[in-house]
Parts: structure tokens; C-alpha cells; sequence
């Protein structure tokens, strides 16, 4: 799994015009899902979300997480974050899990994250066309691969 995140001050989805989910303050959580996944790394994913210390505190340092400054999440499935740019111009998503496997995974994924924040967070719709709203603060963004976990 890949995840980006955006520290952001709001950050909203729109489908057909429709808001889907919107945030003040936290993270919009783009993350891709491929095949060799499995839930030991959903579950190392999602306390890395939840635990990551990149909000300012009383000294302006980058030392609190998400519940720490009462944050929110925007988790937006994005299949393009697994593009295989190495030949031509046009990407290939070869790596990207199909539906039938990536949605399970990213329904557990809303799951996990809101057991761990203890609240709701903000989605978008699997395979829609979203139209994704974000001002990024900082800007901070963070990448981050469970192919990077220790051990793996």
C-alpha cells in the first residue's frame, strides 16, 4: 500500500457535484492498494496515519499527531499512486489492485481508521470521478510504502 498524506487546513471530494466528504484541519489521505497486500500492512498503515507527529506545537515544532490537535481525515482511494512510468509516456497500472480486491481493502481501511481515531473520517467514492479541494499547509506531504515497514 501507498499512502500520501497532506497536512491540510480543509479539504473537501465532490462527485457529480455532490460533496462526498470534507475536513478542516488534518490529512488528505491519498492511498493506493496492490495486490500483495495484505491486512498486517493495512494495519501498520493506518497507525502510521493516525500516529504521525507533523502538526506544530507550543514551540512550532513538528511534534503532534492528529488527535493531538483534534485533526481529521479525508481518505481518498487513488489506483494512479501504483503508475509504472519506466517506458514511454503513457502510465501503466499493472501493479494497481483490481476492484474486486482494492475495495475490500479500502472499506477495512475506513474501519481501521475510524477505530483508531475514535470518529468518523471523510471519504471519497472508490472509483468515481472526485474532484479532490485542498489547502495544503505548509506545505507538509508525506509518502509512505509499506514496503518500507521494518522486517519487510
Amino acid at each position: 500500500m501507498r499512502a500520501v498524506l497532506q497536512r491540510v487546513t480543509q479539504a473537501s471530494c465532490t462527485v457529480d457535484g455532490s460533496i462526498t466528504g470534507q475536513i478542516g484541519m488534518g490529512f488528505l489521505v491519498l492511498v493506493g492498494i496492490e495486490d500483495a497486500d495484505t491486512e498486517e500492512d493495512l494495519q501498520w498503515l493506518a497507525q502510521k496515519i493516525v500516529g504521525m507527529r507533523v502538526f506544530g506545537d507550543e514551540n512550532d515544532l513538528m511534534n503532534k499527531a492528529l488527535a493531538d490537535v483534534g485533526g481529521d481525515i479525508l481518505l481518498i482511494s487513488q489506483f494512479t499512486l501504483f503508475a509504472q512510468t519506466k517506458k514511454g509516456n503513457r502510465p501503466s497500472f499493472i501493479r494497481a489492485a483490481r476492484p474486486d480486491k482494492a475495495i475490500p481493502m479500502y472499506e477495512k481501511m475506513i474501519t481501521v481508521l475510524e477505530a483508531l481515531m475514535g470518529k468518523k473520517i471523510a471519504t471519497g467514492i472508490f472509483g468515481a470521478d472526485m474532484k479532490i479541494s485542498l489547502l495544503n499547509d505548509g506545505p507538509v506531504t508525506i509518502v509512505m510504502d509499506t514496503k518500507d515497514k521494518e522486517g519487510h
